[in-house]
């Protein structure tokens, strides 16, 4: 099964890391960074350190996945020895914009442990392509919201419609996975998640952050193939099984190579 939802849980908040466990989140990101106050970093860090270390089932440790603060912070350092010291094997990196940074991190966190860089500003976006070719990013996130504060724009309609191709592109260029889209401000506007998570699916992203709970189940829904998606796809293959060597149609259409492409991720993305 392909990751398409990353559910945000205050690092502070220990009482919500099994509820987020407990939802259809594909990744439950516990969040040491913006969703902590200065104040209360220290207390946030050793309380999920203890957490950790109480003993977290074998099941549930491939979908935690911790944001750490940003490189050059107060709170990094520490934030990457209790990594190290976790069982957890996936970082969300904040404010990602020099691939040597995202290198050194890497190795801190130790043999095993793959980043997810989080591209939320102009240098970030600049550095992309290099950023995505660093070694230890195993996919790339973007931070829409803090990215149009330091780009001094909008999203209200189709302000980042390049920045959004630019993540598409250079995770294709480098092997990656399909990005990680921004957050939907809305927790209650269902019609509006829904037209966010379309949007974003149809640029060529395959999964998106989430900031509540009530938004796993549409993410989900919206980046998972559809009935009609997963039966073209099968008749696709089914005919080219057929006749592996031949020219082959579907639905009245030429089938070449890159259909025969996207058939096969169809039924990938429905079953891994």
């Amino acid at each position: 099964m392909s990751l398409n939802s990353y559910l945000f849980v205050p690092g502070d908040r220990p009482e919500r890391f099994s509820k987020a466990l407990a939802t259809a989140a594909h990744q439950v990101v516990i969040d040491l960074e913006d969703a902590v106050a200065p104040e209360a970093k220290i207390q946030a860090r050793e309380g999920l350190a203890k957490w950790l270390q109480a003993g977290l089932a074998d099941i549930d440790k491939p979908r935690i996945l911790i944001r750490v603060n940003a490189y050059g912070t107060p709170w990094h350092e520490d934030d990457v020895r209790m990594v190290r010291a976790s069982p957890v094997t996936r970082v969300m990196v904040p404010k990602a914009e020099v691939p040597g940074e995202l290198a050194d991190i890497a190795v801190r966190c130790g043999e095993g442990v793959s980043l997810i860089a989080l591209i939320e500003s102009v240098t970030g976006v600049v550095q992309m392509r290099a950023i995505a070719h660093e070694k230890s990013v195993s996919r790339l996130a973007f931070g829409s919201c803090d990215y149009c504060v330091d780009a001094n724009m909008e999203d209200t309609g189709r302000e980042l419609d390049y920045v959004r191709s630019q993540f598409v592109i250079e995770s294709r260029f480098a092997g990656l996975p399909a990005p990680i889209d921004g957050v939907t401000l809305s927790i209650d506007d269902a019609p509006l998640i829904d037209a966010d998570v379309a949007a974003g699916r149809r640029f060529g992203f395959g999964a998106k952050l989430c900031i509540h709970p009530k938004q796993v189940e549409a993410v989900n829904r919206g980046f998972a193939p559809s009935d009609v998606d997963l039966a073209w796809a099968e008749r696709v293959l089914s005919k080219l099984a057929e006749n592996p060597q031949g020219a082959i149609a579907v639905d009245g259409k030429l089938v070449d190579k890159p259909i025969v492409d996207r058939a096969k991720r169809i039924i990938a993305s429905f079953t891994h």
